[in-house]
């Protein structure tokens, strides 16, 4: 059997946000597998094991940049250590030019932008030197950069929290403005069923397996239990599967919402700052502390 380490615990309670024994208990029965863990965490607790995702730890903003006939755009985002700074005219402009400088110069990757000029001086100079001014350190975390095929809609929200990009083809200007605030509300993570990777889905699959034989259910039943929570799964992660945040009768797909208006999403870009960058929200030290007192009281 692994060794379970008090570091293996804490990593796992910190991914899940569930109580450090279960943690434990977990790793063990996994044999000291982490996503194997996770697995285990989320099939008895549910999605409470699943907040990593909520408790981000970079603040920052996303820069935006759409061109004058709608055709070419970008995001970026950049990060900083607090929402002070991120709120910082400087701060702004800089992940603004940044966002220009992808759309105008297509760099490779973000190695290859902090090499580009603005205003005479490299990106990554440019950086250093805010960082020296502010004293608080930036990283250029991402970005995107979208060639429309039919028009080009953009939505920013949360103060530069969310940034959405989305590439219709037919209908009209408000459709493409009203799925760009749909993506922005719903976070789908792919345009339809392709995009969904299926490691994803076989973890989906094993999950309600899992749960379905912990409730007790007959083995014969599993399999039909499995497909419904990923075909559920994928409504919830689809952009065309999940129901149009403003449908009148509350049950309108984006899919339905396209046929009707004669349109189609060629593509979309969203991002969330800090999306997926785990914050400790909790002193692992005194829990342990805390637990183990509680643990000697009651003997």
């Amino acid at each position: 059997m692994a060794d379970i380490t008090a570091a293996m615990v804490k990593e796992l309670r910190e991914k899940t946000d569930a109580p450090m024994m279960e943690c434990k208990k977990a790793l063990s029965e996994a044999g000291g597998d982490m996503g194997k863990a996770e697995e285990i965490l989320r099939v008895k607790l549910g999605n409470k094991a699943s907040k990593a995702a909520a408790r981000v730890a970079a603040e920052g903003i996303v820069g935006l940049h759409l061109s004058g006939d709608g055709k070419l755009a970008s995001l970026v985002e950049v990060n900083c250590e607090t929402d002070f700074v991120a709120k910082n005219d400087d701060f702004i402009r800089l992940a603004k030019n940044l966002a220009e400088l992808v759309a105008t110069r297509n760099p490779a990757d973000v190695a290859t932008l902090s090499a580009l000029e603005i205003d005479g001086a490299t990106v990554e100079a440019t950086r250093a030197a805010l960082v020296g001014r502010i004293g608080e350190n930036m990283s250029i975390r991402r970005f995107a950069r979208v060639e429309a095929q039919g028009r080009l809609a953009s939505y920013v929200h949360g103060g530069a929290k969310i940034g959405v990009l989305v590439d219709v083809s037919g209908g009209d200007e408000q459709l493409a403005k009203d799925l760009a605030m749909h993506i922005a509300a719903s976070k789908p993570k792919s345009l339809d069923v392709s995009g969904v990777p299926t490691e994803l889905l076989e973890t989906e699959r094993r999950i309600a397996i899992e749960k379905a034989r912990e409730a007790g259910k007959p083995e014969s039943m599993l399999d039909k239990i499995a497909e419904g929570t990923v075909q559920k799964y994928l409504k919830d992660v689809t952009l065309l599967g999940q129901v149009f945040v403003k449908a009148e009768d509350g049950k309108q797909t984006v899919e339905q919402l396209l046929k009707a208006k004669g349109a189609k999403v060629n593509g979309f870009a969203l991002y969330v700052v800090g999306e997926g960058i785990e914050k400790k929200v909790a002193d692992f030290a005194a829990e342990v502390a805390a637990q183990a007192a509680a643990a000697a009281a009651a003997k």
